[in-house]
């Protein structure tokens, strides 16, 4: 004789709900962290691009500051600057 073990249909419906509510709470967690993620990316996205700005924006300051050093450091360049402070020829 085998013995039927049922539960009372209270119990059942407990444990229903009670999967459902840890399955729904399980989802909202997941959905939150998806959620924090893609923020997280997306600011480090406009740090990458602020970023990649300013490095543009510096060697264009590199390109046009070695274009002055190589005129400052020709002939016409010293000539032209000797005048600017003053320089006058003597007679």
């Amino acid at each position: 004789m085998s013995k039927r073990l049922s539960m009372p249909e209270e119990k059942s419906k407990r444990i229903a709900i009670g999967a459902t509510v840890g399955g729904v709470l399980l989802f909202i967690m997941l959905v939150v962290i998806i959620v924090i993620q893609f923020v997280q990316m997306g600011v480090r996205r406009s740090e990458l691009n602020e970023y990649e700005a300013q490095r543009e924006q510096l060697q264009a300051e590199i390109d046009k500051d070695l274009h002055d050093l190589d005129y400052y450091q020709s002939w016409f360049g010293m000539y032209s600057a000797a005048l600017k402070q003053g320089f006058v020829f003597p007679d």
